[in-house]
């Protein structure tokens, strides 16, 4: 069994639940119901004992239950490496999010170094069409998924780009307010940079050993402007270089914001873009995985997956495929589906909940809608 997982998960005042708690023992996790029941909502207070806005990158005040508007409430008990622990994250009303761990404060990054939590929603699914902005939150998590420490220096990043962005916007000239502001840059920029290729690497590694029923992916990071300064000093010349057309443009030009993350469907040689809805599902599914099997054996055990609607443009061959995978690497998976019918072959290996709504309450229920028949 896994060594990391959730034994228990309660919620409160969380979106549609008033209270719920749920009790688990590290199998896949098989929840059903109609839809706008509540059932991604399960996963997005999971997605929430991680770093960060969550799954659905909601505010902190938009997720409190309505009309009371009271703030929300999170806690677990979390097995992480043979150790036990005890999680809380909340928000009161007008307040931001608190955490605590083992009944002491901590800030959002220490949830990334005793759990680590991976998650596949159906908004991923335009990830190939859609903007490189996307791509590279897509990225950054599988980054942090690695690193917790990513998150900071990505955060420091954009702090600083922020404040030369507002000295572009106002023309200002004094290359003192720029030096220091790129010297920032240039060092949170290198670290983001190298924790992204360090990703990378991870990933690539994790596919070329895997035996899996989902596509390889190729994956590349490149630059609207071709090859991009990576290291700290490269960097620091790029955004002296880069200020006059910087200031025409009232915005930073070069930079990992601007990086782009391309993938290519590797048996076929077609780019991610251009591959089928279902092609591009596969190819989501099959990075998750390989993530999943990195972070198995760089972290010491596979993270907890959320995967919302997975079974969407998979066939029944495919389902029972990631099944059986998920249950091969022993992660503790979340998967949500409008019926039963779409988890059957799991069977036993799963515990199963139905979720459902009564006047604008989600409430939940154990099942056991396939168990085998004396």
């Amino acid at each position: 069994m896994t060594d990391l997982l959730l034994r228990s998960l309660t919620l409160s005042h969380f979106r549609s639940y008033k209270r719920a708690n749920i009790e688990l023992d590290g199998r896949p996790v098989a929840i059903f119901g109609a839809n706008g029941a509540g059932k991604t909502n399960i996963l997005e207070a999971i997605s929430m004992l991680s770093p960060g806005r969550g799954l659905r990158r909601a505010k902190a005040d938009e997720i409190a239950r309505r009309p009371e508007a009271l703030g929300w409430k999170v806690a677990a008990d979390l097995q992480s490496l043979h150790q036990l622990h005890e999680v809380q994250t909340w928000v009161e009303s007008g307040s931001s999010r608190q955490v605590r761990i083992d009944g002491k404060q901590a800030p959002q990054v220490a949830l990334g170094r005793i759990a680590r939590i991976l998650w596949l929603v159906p908004s991923m699914d335009r990830l190939w069409s859609d903007g490189a902005e996307g791509r590279r939150r897509f990225l950054d998590r599988i980054a942090m998924s690695f690193e917790p420490a990513h998150a900071d220096v990505v955060l420091s990043y954009e702090k600083a780009m922020r404040e030369r962005n507002r000295l572009l916007k106002d023309q200002v000239r004094d290359a003192h307010w720029f030096d220091a502001l790129e010297d920032q840059m240039a060092r949170a920029g290198a670290e983001v940079n190298k924790y992204r290729c360090d990703a990378l690497a991870q990933l690539e590694q994790a596919q070329a050993k895997a035996k899996t029923a989902f596509p390889t992916a190729d994956l590349v990071l490149v630059h609207p402007d071709g090859d991009a300064p990576e290291g700290a000093e490269a960097l620091q010349a790029a955004f002296a270089e880069s200020r006059p057309r910087d200031m025409a443009a009232g915005r930073t030009l070069v930079g990992p914001h601007r990086a782009d993350l391309l993938a290519t469907y590797a048996a076929k040689g077609v780019a991610a873009r251009d591959c089928s809805t279902g092609e591009q599902k596969a190819l989501l599914i099959s990075l998750i995985l390989a993530n999943a099997r990195a972070l198995s054996r760089d972290f010491g055990a596979p993270p907890i997956l959320l995967l919302d609607e997975v079974a969407a443009h998979l066939d029944a061959d495919r389902r029972a495929a990631l099944y059986d995978e998920l249950c091969a690497l022993g992660a503790q998976a979340f998967m949500t589906g409008t019926g039963p019918e779409l988890f059957e072959a799991l069977g036993q290996r799963a515990a199963w909940i139905e979720v459902s709504d009564v006047a604008g309450v989600s409430g939940i229920e154990s099942r056991t809608p396939f168990a085998k028949k004396p």
